[in-house]
């Protein structure tokens, strides 16, 4: 392991195949072409890098379409602003209308149990600062559920990073009957300030979001190094081609 270590650092051959991969393909989000695509390079590489037994494994995929989304802060009045959001994955949308309701600032699932006869007709807001992508994550991907459960008709989420520059992050959440999404790390503090000072704080949000009624087929490859010292030992090295749509993947 040390050896690979080493000659990964010494080499750009990684990085420079990984500058042509994204540069090429684009963002990849299930389902899509650019995904596909990106699945059969793979295959190719690996054949012409000498892996044995490449092989394309048939999968259903959910195929999520985000569509046109914005939301606005409208309140208070002279801190109206667009706001920098993106949309959860398997988040439905606001069903062709904007959403015009008042925010309630939660810090945790047991803030919100401690809030929820405030939460009915208002849009959630999750302001939890990162500790560990294990531990915030929960609140990207359970969050809308919660809210739900509460009579929430929407759910922003703080972005799951502990670094921002007004810059969203999105991800999966389990999907629900109400609009979920990612608002930045900027707009979640201030938007904790406000509720700190029992400021009224209302949002407009507008999300054409979908999950499609069918999956589409997608495919896992497969491929083997043969072992030469210990070939009947195994080491399994997995992870995922696929990208949201806002970015390329490069670091993920």
């Amino acid at each position: 392991l040390e050896a690979l270590r080493n000659a990964a650092l010494s080499s750009s051959f990684g990085y420079d195949r990984l500058g042509l991969f994204v540069d090429t393909f684009g963002n990849r989000i299930s389902g899509s072409t650019n995904l596909e695509q990106a699945i059969d390079w793979i295959a190719a590489e690996m054949q012409a890098d000498g892996f044995a037994n490449v092989t394309k494994e048939p999968a259903n995929v959910t195929v999520w379409e985000r569509g046109r989304e914005f939301a606005t802060l409208l309140e208070p009045a002279r801190l109206s602003k667009p706001m920098s959001i993106l949309g959860l994955g398997n988040s439905p949308g606001t069903g062709g209308t904007t959403l015009n309701a008042t925010v309630l600032v939660v810090t945790s699932f047991d803030d919100l149990d401690a809030k929820a006869s405030q939460a009915a007709g208002k849009i959630v807001c999750y302001n939890v600062p990162f500790t560990d992508y294990g531990t915030t994550v929960q609140y990207r991907s359970r969050g809308a559920a919660r809210a739900a459960a509460v009579g929430a008709v929407g759910v922003m989420v703080r972005s799951v990073t502990p670094f921002s520059l007004q810059t969203p992050h999105t991800g999966n959440s389990i999907a629900t009957a109400i609009p979920a999404l990612a608002i930045t790390v900027e707009d979640a503090l201030l938007f904790g300030r406000l509720a700190a000072r029992n400021t009224t704080i209302r949002v407009q949000v507008y999300m054409e979001a979908r999950v499609l009624p069918d999956p589409a087929v997608s495919h896992n490859v497969m491929g083997e190094l043969v072992g030469v010292s210990a070939p009947s030992q195994l080491v399994i090295i997995g992870g995922h081609v696929d990208s949201w749509d806002a970015g390329q993947g490069a670091q993920d």
